[in-house]
C-alpha cells in the first residue's frame, strides 16, 4: 500500500453540500436531487441531477473565471478551506499542486455569451473566452489559494477526476510536490445536455442501472475536492488501476476487458486480493452497453458476492466530476466520523436483466463490517476506453 492519505474532502452534489448531508442522503437512497427539466433538449422533459445550494461569489480580481464550474470548486474548497491552509503553510505556496478533473469547464457561460452575440450582434462585456478553456479549473483554484506550483486539468471525459487524483499521487511520490489539491468538477450546461440526448444515451424516465429496463443517463453536476498529503490519516489511498482499451470512440469492450484490466491493476497497486474488498462503486450508467460489459468485469474479477451498487441514480452522470465525487462517496462510507457500516443502496426497479453477469446489488439498509485495513473501490469508465478504478482504505 502507498502512503498516501486524504486528509480532508469537500464536496458538492445533488445529494448536498458538506460531507454530512451527502452522507446521510446517500445511505437513505434519495433521489430528490434530480428533478424534471424542460428547458436544456427542445421539447423533452428529462431528469437532470443539479447541485441547488447558493453558489459563492466569485472575487473581483478573478473575474476572468466567473463560470459555474469554477464557482462550484469554491463551494467544495470553503468546507476544508482550514486544512488547505494548513497544508500551504507547512508544505510552502510552491510545493502543493492542484489537479483536476472536468470536461465542461466554463461551457454554460459561452452559450449565454454567444446566444447574446446572436441577438445583439456583440459579446457580453463580461465574457472571457478563456472561461470555456479546459485548464481554467486549476488556473482559477492556484491562482485563488495563492499557490504557485504545479497546477494542470485532465479532461478524458467520464474518467478526468479518477486520472486527477491518480496523477497527484504521482507527482508527489516523486517529489514534484509534496501535497496535493485533487478532485474535479462539471457543471450542467446545454451542450452536454443535447449531445448525449442526441446519441440516444438520455434515459426518458429516471436513470435504472443493471435493470431489464433501463433506457440511458441521467446527466449531473458536481465537485469535489481532496487535499492528498503523506501525512498519515483515517482514509488512505491504497491503489490506482488505468488503462485505455480504445476499443470504441463510444462503446465498451462488450466483455468489459479494459474496465477488468483497471480493476486487477489497481488491486495489484494496492497489494491487495479480491476478497479484500467490502465494497464497490460501479460506474453504473444505466446504459444498454457499460452496464453488460460492466457486469461480466466485475463478475470475472470479483465473482457474484461482493456488494455492488451505482449511486447515479441518487446524483446523475456527473461526467468529469463523476470520478472524483463516487470516490468522495468510498470515503464518507469508510470514514468512522460519517460510515457507521450502511452501504449506499442501488436504487432501481428490480428488473433482472438475464444478459448481465449476477452481481450483488446493495439493496437498502444493507451494511459491512468495517474496521481498520476495509478498503473499498470506485469504477469510471470514458469514452474510447479512458478506464480507471481507485482504491480506499480505512486506516
Amino acid at each position: 500500500m502507498k502512503g498516501l492519505y486524504l486528509n480532508a474532502l469537500g464536496i458538492a452534489t445533488p445529494l448536498g453540500v458538506g460531507k454530512r448531508q451527502v452522507s446521510e442522503n446517500l445511505i437513505s437512497g434519495s433521489t430528490a436531487g434530480l428533478s424534471q427539466r424542460g428547458d436544456f433538449v427542445k421539447d423533452k422533459q428529462i431528469f437532470l441531477g443539479e447541485v441547488t445550494h447558493p453558489l459563492p461569489d466569485m472575487p473581483a480580481h478573478l473575474q476572468d473565471f466567473d463560470t459555474r464550474n469554477c464557482r462550484m470548486l469554491i463551494l467544495a474548497l470553503d468546507e476544508i478551506r482550514d486544512e488547505v491552509d494548513r497544508t500551504i503553510a507547512r508544505f510552502g505556496r510552491g510545493r502543493v499542486a492542484v489537479v483536476l478533473g472536468t470536461s465542461t469547464s466554463g461551457m454554460e457561460e459561452g452559450e449565454i455569451a454567444f446566444s447574446e452575440r446572436l441577438r445583439t450582434g456583440a459579446w457580453p462585456s463580461t465574457f472571457s473566452y478563456a472561461q470555456q478553456e479546459t485548464g481554467s479549473a486549476a488556473e482559477f483554484l492556484a491562482r485563488y489559494l495563492g499557490l504557485d506550483g504545479v497546477a494542470y486539468v485532465i479532461a478524458t471525459a467520464c474518467s478526468s477526476s479518477g486520472k486527477a487524483m491518480a496523477a497527484g499521487r504521482r507527482l508527489i511520490e516523486t517529489g514534484v510536490c509534496d501535497a496535493a489539491i485533487v478532485g474535479g468538477c462539471d457543471t450542467l450546461c446545454r451542450l452536454t445536455v443535447n449531445g448525449f440526448a442526441s446519441l440516444e444515451a438520455v434515459s426518458k424516465g429516471r436513470c435504472n442501472p443493471s435493470s431489464a429496463n433501463r433506457d440511458g443517463i441521467n446527466i449531473g453536476e458536481g465537485a469535489a475536492l481532496f487535499v492528498m498529503t503523506p501525512d498519515p490519516g483515517t482514509i488512505g489511498f491504497y491503489g490506482a488501476g488505468e488503462t485505455s482499451d480504445a476499443y470504441h470512440i463510444s462503446a465498451p469492450h462488450p466483455r468489459g476487458d479494459g474496465a477488468k484490466a483497471a480493476m486487477n491493476a489497481a488491486l495489484q497497486d494496492a497489494a491487495l486480493a479480491p476478497e479484500q474488498i467490502a465494497y464497490l462503486n460501479l460506474h453504473g450508467t444505466a446504459t444498454e452497453h457499460n452496464d453488460r460489459a460492466e457486469s461480466h468485469a466485475v463478475h470475472d474479477v470479483f465473482g457474484p458476492n461482493l456488494p455492488c451498487s451505482s449511486t447515479k441514480p441518487m446524483t446523475g452522470h456527473m461526467l468529469g466530476a463523476a470520478a472524483g465525487c463516487e470516490t468522495a462517496f468510498l470515503w464518507l462510507t469508510l470514514h468512522p466520523e460519517f460510515g457507521d457500516g450502511r452501504l449506499p443502496p442501488h436504487v432501481w426497479d428490480g428488473a433482472i436483466d438475464p444478459e448481465l453477469s449476477p452481481l450483488n446489488l446493495v439493496p437498502g439498509g444493507a451494511s459491512t463490517l468495517l474496521q481498520p485495513g476495509s478498503a473499498m473501490l470506485s469504477n469510471s469508465f470514458a469514452f474510447s476506453g479512458s478506464n480507471i478504478a481507485l482504491i480506499l482504505g480505512r486506516v
